[in-house]
């Protein structure tokens, strides 16, 4: 597929990108900082700019379509990853504005123009735990993706208001519209830095009800995104099957969440951020479980 991916960049971004290009997606990375990587090209452009957006979307996405004759072209789908990606980087009303705008502006240009897949990233922080102010407990675990989300926070409200945003073009249009609320991203570099103190010091990940998502299984869950058509509007948790801790959910319920109901039974080690429904839809396979790079 012809893909144009904004924020390929960021710290997630770039090991998405690099994960669609090994599977053979030709991919054009939209974002005001050029990735650099041999197998994709990049386009300086910035989201808050409606007019660059219109303009990208029928982008070469590459120098080798300038010899096919066929001129500009749309693409086959669009992944908005782009934005002020975590609270207290950039002041509330920007994080707010940039995020927000943003995503409308990329999804008002694919959809308007005719594009009939695209993938946004939304947030766990909806879940008004993350960066709420204080220490909040959750309505009720595991967290998914029916809950009521309610942040409290800029960075999670922007993302709420991008998946209303989302919904609306879907129903608008028809098209498929998927929103990921993705997890702590972990890169490769990071297990033998962040996880080794979990052992003794869990509640560090409380915040983020203890989940986790590898940079490169990610990638595979915005590959699954991309090949699996026809969901409309959808919302997936995308995070890795088990939580980053190596304490089984008995003990991190009873010290961290005692006054949560439970929906369902969990698993000893069942991420309660959790992942079941792109298992179940899309199919996703973990392949990188923390438990394989810390002892």
């Amino acid at each position: 597929m012809r893909v144009l991916f904004t924020g390929g960049s960021g710290k997630a971004g770039k090991h998405v990108v690099a994960y669609l290009a090994a599977q053979g997606h030709r991919v054009l990375n939209v974002d005001r900082v050029a990735l650099g990587h041999p197998d994709v090209a990049d386009l300086i452009a910035d989201i808050t700019d409606s007019g660059q957006m219109f303009n990208a979307m029928s982008a070469y996405a590459s120098g080798e379509e300038l010899e096919d004759g066929k001129g500009h072209r749309l693409f086959d789908a669009v992944v908005h990853f782009a934005a002020v990606p975590r609270l207290m980087l950039a002041p509330d009303n920007e994080t707010y504005r940039v995020n927000v705008m943003g995503t409308y502006n990329v999804l008002e240009a694919a959809l308007k123009m005719g594009i009939r897949k695209v993938i946004i990233a939304s947030s766990e922080t909806t879940y008004g735990v993350c960066f709420s102010d204080g220490e909040v407990d959750p309505k009720v675990l595991p967290l998914e993706e029916d809950y009521d989300i309610d942040p409290m926070d800029s960075y999670g409200m922007s993302k709420k208001v991008n998946e209303v945003t989302a919904r609306s073009f879907q129903r608008r249009t028809g098209a498929d519209v998927y929103a990921l609320r993705i997890g702590n991203v972990i890169e490769p570099h990071e297990y033998e830095t962040v996880f080794p103190p979990l052992k003794d010091d869990p509640g560090r990940r409380r915040r983020i009800t203890f989940s986790y998502i590898d940079a490169r299984d990610l990638g595979q869950i915005v590959d699954l995104c991309l090949k699996k058509d026809g969901l409309g509007f959808q919302v997936f948790n995308a995070v890795n099957d088990t939580n980053s801790t190596p304490q089984p959910n008995a003990e991190l319920l009873a010290r961290f969440f005692p006054n949560v109901p439970l929906s369902r039974p969990v698993g000893e080690h069942e991420s309660l951020l959790s992942n079941r429904k792109i298992r179940e839809v899309l199919g996703f396979k973990e392949a990188h479980d923390w438990r394989k790079y810390v002892k």
